[in-house]
C-alpha cells in the first residue's frame, strides 16, 4: 500500500503537470486555429477583389482600348464612356468597392471621366511598386487622402501583345469590407477574442478594440500579456502573404487556465479511488495475469536459439493473454517467410555475381583476337591496317571500360580516343575526309565526363561531310573560353550546313531528349546535351550550334576547368 500510495502521488503530479501543459496547449492551438481563420477569410476577401480586377484588366473591350492607346491613338470620349460601362457591370455584382479607376501607360486617366492623373493620385514609389509588380495587385492600406477607403492597385497588360504595359487600375475598397468578426442580425456575435487589422504602415483598417487602446503598442507585444479595459490577454499576430498586413488577436489569459482547477479534483479523487481498488485487485490480477505472462516469456525466450515455432500449448482465460499469443505466432510466421525471402535473394545475388564474373570475358576475349589481328597484319606487311586494328583496340578499350572511377577523364583522353576514331573514318571514306585537332596545351588536363566529344565528331561526319559532294573537312579546337575559368570545345564541318528552321528543330529535339534525325540512332546529339546538364547542372549553357545553308556546322559547348564533387548525377 505504501509503494502503492507513492506510486498514485508522483504519477498525480507528472499527470496534473503534464495535463496542464495539454490544456494551455490547446488553448494556444485554438487561438492559433482562430488567427489562422481570420486569417483565411481576409486572404478570401483579398482574392475575391484580385479576381475582380483581374476580370477588369482582361476584358476584350479594355484591351482593345489601351492597344489602341499604346498605338499612339488616343481614346475619345465616347470609347471613354464605353469602359465606363463596361466597368460598372462589375461593380454592380462587386460588394465593399467604392470605386474603380482606370489609368493609361502615361498615367492619365480614363476612368472616372476627368483629367486626373495617376501621378497626382498617389506617389511616384506607390507606382514603382506596382510596375515592379509586373501584373500583380499591390495592396497599399489606407488612403492617405480618405482613411476611410483602402487602395489596390495593378498594371493593365496587353495580353496579345505578350503582357506589355498598358495601364494601370485602382480600387477602393471600404474599410467595413474587411470586418472579419461574423455578425448576427446585425449585431456582432459573442467573442471572447478582439481582432485588429492593421497596414503595413501600422494604420488601422478594421478593429474591435475599445477606442482608448492604441493599437500600435499592442503590435510590439507579440505572444505577451497585455491589459485592456482592466482584463488579460495574450496577443496573437499573423501576417497577410499578399498584403504584409498584419492582423492581431487579443485572447483573454483566463482562457488558457480554465480547466486546471477540475483537474486537480479529479485527480485526488482518482488516487483515493486507484488507492482502495488496487487493495482489491492486487491478488486477482497477479493471479489472472501475471503467471500467464511469465509462462508465455519463457516460450519466447526459447526464440533466441533459433526455435520459430508458433505458440499451441500456453493458453489463457484472459483475452489479452491470448491476443499476445496470436500476436506472437503471427510475428514467427512473419520471420518464416522473410527468412525464406532471404535465401532466395542471396541465391539470386550469387548468380548475378556468377554472371558479372563471366561477362568480364567477353571485352577480354575481343581485344585479344583484335591484338592477334594486328601481328598477323605486321608480319604480312599490312601497316596500314595493321593500324587501323590497333585504333580499333584502342577505341573499343576506352568505350567497353566499366570502372566507375573512369566515367570522368581529361579532355586528353577524350581527343585521344577522337583522334582513334577519325584515323578509322579517314581509311574508310579515303580521299573524302580530312581532318586536324587543334588544342591549347593546358586545356588538355580539364576533366569532363567520359565520351562527349566522339559523338559530336561522328554527327559532324555523318551529317556534315557525308552528306556534301567532294571532299570535308572536320575541325576540332580545344581553347580557353571567354568566359573565366571555362574552356571551349568546339566540333566544325564544312557539310552543307543548316537553316534556321532546321536548327530550332533540333534545339526543341534536345530538349525533349530525342533527334528527328532519319540516318543513326539518332540519339547522340541529346545524349551528349543530356549528359552536360545532369553533370554540371547550372555551370554549363550546354550545346551551342551554329550553322548557315552552304557553309558548314559547328556545335560547341564550354565547361568549367574545375568539376566539383556534388554537380554529378
Amino acid at each position: 500500500m505504501f509503494v502503492m500510495v507513492i506510486v498514485l502521488a508522483t504519477v498525480g503530479y507528472f499527470m496534473y503537470d503534464q495535463v496542464s501543459v495539454l490544456l494551455r496547449n490547446s488553448a494556444e492551438k485554438h487561438i492559433q486555429q482562430t488567427a489562422i481563420q481570420a486569417t483565411g477569410k481576409l486572404d478570401e476577401l483579398i482574392r475575391q477583389i484580385n479576381t475582380l480586377t483581374a476580370q477588369v484588366a482582361t476584358n476584350a473591350s479594355i484591351q482593345r482600348l489601351l492597344a489602341q492607346e499604346v498605338d499612339g491613338k488616343q481614346i475619345s470620349f465616347t470609347e471613354r464612356q464605353t469602359i465606363q460601362q463596361e466597368v460598372r457591370k462589375y461593380e454592380a455584382y462587386s460588394t465593399g468597392i467604392r470605386s474603380i479607376e482606370l489609368y493609361t501607360g502615361d498615367f492619365r486617366r480614363l476612368l472616372p471621366l476627368d483629367d486626373t492623373s495617376l501621378s497626382s493620385r498617389v506617389s511616384d514609389e506607390w507606382i514603382s511598386r506596382v510596375d515592379r509588380g509586373k501584373g500583380r495587385l499591390v495592396w497599399f492600406g489606407l488612403d492617405p487622402r480618405n482613411s476611410d477607403v483602402v487602395i489596390a492597385i495593378r498594371n493593365i497588360r496587353l495580353i496579345d501583345r505578350s503582357f506589355m504595359k498598358a495601364g494601370y487600375i485602382m480600387v477602393q475598397i471600404e474599410k467595413s469590407y474587411f470586418q472579419l468578426t461574423d455578425e448576427v442580425d446585425g449585431t456582432q456575435s459573442e467573442t471572447r477574442e478582439l481582432m485588429s487589422l492593421f497596414d503595413e504602415t501600422g494604420r488601422t483598417i478594421s478593429s474591435d478594440f475599445s477606442a482608448d487602446v492604441d493599437g500600435n503598442t499592442i503590435l510590439d507585444h507579440e505572444g505577451e500579456k497585455v491589459t485592456v479595459s482592466g482584463e488579460d490577454y495574450i496577443v496573437v499576430q499573423k501576417q497577410s502573404k499578399a498584403t504584409d498586413w498584419r492582423l492581431v488577436i487579443l485572447t483573454p489569459v483566463d482562457y488558457t487556465t480554465e480547466g486546471i482547477s477540475v483537474l486537480r479534483t479529479a485527480i485526488i479523487v482518482s488516487g483515493i479511488v486507484g488507492s482502495l481498488l488496487f487493495l482489491v485487485f492486487t491478488f486477482i490480477l497477479s493471479t489472472m495475469i501475471t503467471r500467464p505472462i511469465l509462462n508465455l516469456i519463457k516460450v519466447m525466450r526459447g526464440a533466441r536459439f533459433g526455435t520459430l515455432i508458433p505458440i499451441s500449448s500456453v493458453t489463457s482465460t484472459t483475452m489479452e493473454i491470448n491476443e499476445l499469443n496470436n500476436t506472437y505466432n503471427q510475428m514467427v510466421h512473419s520471420l518464416n517467410e522473410l527468412i525464406e525471402v532471404v535465401y532466395q535473394k542471396e541465391i539470386i545475388q550469387s548468380r548475378t555475381e556468377l554472371k558479372a564474373l563471366q561477362a568480364q570475358i567477353n571485352p577480354h576475349f575481343l581485344f585479344n583476337t583484335l591484338e592477334a589481328f594486328y601481328w598477323s597484319l605486321d608480319e604480312k606487311g599490312e601497316e596500314e591496317l595493321a593500324q587501323i586494328v590497333v585504333a580499333m583496340s584502342g577505341l573499343f578499350r576506352y568505350v567497353i571500360n566499366r570502372s566507375d572511377e573512369d566515367e570522368w577523364v581529361t579532355i586528353g583522353d577524350e581527343l585521344d580516343h577522337a583522334e582513334r576514331y577519325l584515323k578509322i573514318m579517314e581509311m574508310r571514306m579515303l580521299d573524302r575526309l580530312t581532318w586536324r585537332i587543334e588544342s591549347d596545351e593546358a586545356c588538355r588536363r580539364v576533366p569532363l565526363p567520359k565520351l562527349l566529344i566522339q559523338p559530336l565528331v561522328e554527327n559532324a561526319i555523318l551529317h556534315g561531310v557525308e552528306q556534301k559532294v567532294g571532299p570535308g573537312t572536320v575541325k576540332l579546337c580545344i581553347k580557353p573560353s571567354s568566359r573565366l575559368g571555362y574552356t571551349m570545345v568546339m566540333v566544325t564541318d564544312d557539310g552543307p550546313g543548316m537553316d534556321a528552321a532546321k536548327i530550332s528543330s533540333l534545339y526543341s529535339a534536345m530538349e525533349k531528349g530525342r533527334t528527328n534525325s532519319t540516318k543513326g540512332t539518332g540519339i547522340g546529339i541529346s545524349n551528349v546535351e543530356r549528359r552536360l546538364r545532369l553533370s554540371y547542372e547550372d555551370e554549363t549553357d550546354g550545346l551551342e550550334i551554329r550553322s548557315e545553308e552552304g557553309q558548314g556546322t559547328t556545335i560547341l559547348f564550354e565547361i568549367p576547368n574545375e568539376h566539383r564533387e556534388g554537380t554529378e548525377t
